[in-house]
């Protein structure tokens, strides 16, 4: 299997701090950080918040699973749900130190999946990413939520109206977080989109701005998003096949639209690569032309200034034996025949386009 990775046991003891009873956890630091546990049977919520230390029995009951929501949590914070729910240490590590890329891991009977949130800033023309780790084991699912990550309560009470899809057990859940993380990157490529087009306005508009600056920025922002989102492809791919353990076979299908719609997203993505590149390119064409431009305008008025400028150094040698210098209508004539010089000069010019329109 390419896209996960099959971890051996831990080796003996402890590599995280052990936790006291798990009763800790709701009295303790721990139960400062569970959003919401709840045991779910044959499709239906149980009432009420169920208590840790009862949630690994829950999780064991015919037809039940439960539910664990948990947001930040530190090493100390996270010892008591993994000592309840036996999970390996390594999982562990990646989900209290967060930074890691979407993937999936499978750690004898769990699984780990790895997704990156994004939300978009206009204000600041910038996606927040966040992370969000998936447990999925025998009997429960475990949620960690690392920064402004995608709201989970909506995709709780989204999935209670639906007893069929929860039936499935803990691998729904998987599909309804995976299907909310990856309906939030179409806003964000929407806000994207549009800076692009504004972007592209700014480059072949008359005003003289340099909109370089902001096309870098924005092109960042879409290469990030781009790493974030590609490789959540291959990890819909495993779970699409069926090749992790807990995989229900009514659930392919599912799996398969959430990946159609990443394909998606990452496609308008490559594109706004893509437009971005050419905008920058275009951008210092335009800025060459520009300078090109504003060149052949001084030199045009070089030219123009340099005809009466000859003539005047001619006129002004002073010699005694110049006939003009006589004359009573030599200084007008001058005069005029130093604007008629500039004035054919001019004309030329502007008929060769370089003095503008």
């Amino acid at each position: 299997m390419p896209s996960a990775r099959y971890a051996q046991p831990a080796p003996p003891g402890p590599t995280w701090p052990e936790a006291s009873p798990p009763c800790i956890a709701s009295t303790g630091q721990t139960g400062r950080v569970i959003v919401d546990c709840a045991q779910y049977r044959d499709g239906a919520r149980e009432k009420g918040n169920l208590p840790l230390e009862d949630a690994c029995e829950a999780g064991r009951e015919d037809g039940s699973f439960v539910w664990i929501g948990l947001h930040e949590p530190t090493t100390e914070e996270f010892a008591a749900v993994r000592v309840e729910f036996g999970l390996h240490d390594l999982a562990v590590e990646d989900a209290v130190n967060a930074h890691q890329r979407p993937k999936v891991e499978v750690y004898d009977d769990t699984v780990l999946v790895v997704l990156k949130t994004a939300r978009y800033d206009d204000e600041s023309e910038s996606i927040e990413f966040a992370e969000l780790l998936v447990f999925v084991g025998p009997g429960f699912v475990i949620t960690v939520r690392h920064g402004r990550a995608s709201a989970l309560g909506d995709v709780r009470r989204h999935l209670e109206r639906q007893p069929e899809l929860l039936r499935c057990g803990p691998m729904a859940v998987l599909h309804a977080v995976c299907d909310r993380v990856v309906d939030d990157y179409t806003p964000a490529a929407d806000g994207i989109d549009l800076d692009i087009q504004q972007v592209e306005a700014d480059v072949f508009s008359d005003d003289r701005s340099n909109p370089a600056e902001r096309i870098y920025k924005l092109k960042r922002e879409v290469l990030d998003l781009y790493r974030y989102t590609m490789p959540l492809s291959e990890a819909l791919d495993v779970m699409m096949r069926g090749l992790i353990p807990h995989a229900h076979p009514e659930l392919a299908e599912y799996f398969r639209d959430v990946a159609d719609h990443l394909t998606r997203v990452v496609g308008r993505i490559e594109i706004f690569r893509d437009l971005l590149t050419d905008a920058l390119d275009a951008n210092l064409a335009q800025i060459s032309v520009r300078q090109n431009e504003d060149m052949r305008t001084i030199s045009s008025w070089a030219a123009i200034i340099a005809v009466p400028t000859m003539l005047a150094g001619v006129w002004g040698m002073n010699f005694a034996h110049m006939p003009e210098l006589h004359w009573v209508l030599g200084y007008p004539l001058a005069l005029l025949g130093m604007l008629g010089a500039a004035m054919a000069v001019y004309r030329r010019l502007k008929r060769a386009g370089w003095l503008g329109d």
